[in-house]
């Protein structure tokens, strides 16, 4: 065998990492009537605290603008978001979504956080409705 073989081993090879940029979510709900008004706090306040403490969280605040209750996140990647979207207080949320609120929804990856200003406006023109 070439002396060079025995030499190359698999383990010093270095595969590229894949660099995942980091994820925004925009959300602007307003919830139906007074009782999905009521109902639509129980939720949010479980679903924001735990946005908080969610693995890839890099940034969290919530803010009410033109008529909207925001929340404006930031995220390692967007399978963390994903991860936060899919569990405990947030899908519990998700599910009663449609009886208690409408709103939109916008994500997008970006290497910095947009002023609430900028949020609103993207929020407003490239946003889900849901």
């Amino acid at each position: 065998m070439p002396r060079w073989i025995g030499c190359f081993s698999l383990l010093s090879f270095k595969f590229p990492s894949i660099h995942m940029k980091p994820y925004i979510s925009i959300t602007g709900l307003k919830p139906k009537g007074v009782i999905g008004f009521f109902k639509f706090w129980r939720l949010a306040i479980p679903s924001f605290q735990q946005a908080q403490k969610a693995d890839g969280n890099t940034f969290c605040e919530v803010k009410r603008m033109k008529g909207f209750q925001c929340t404006l996140t930031a995220w390692e990647s967007r399978e963390a978001m994903l991860n936060y979207l899919r569990s405990g207080a947030h899908l519990v949320a998700m599910k009663s979504f449609s009886k208690i609120a409408t709103g939109r929804t916008y994500g997008f990856e970006s290497e910095s956080i947009p002023t609430w200003e900028e949020a609103i406006q993207l929020l407003l023109e490239k946003g889900k409705e849901h």
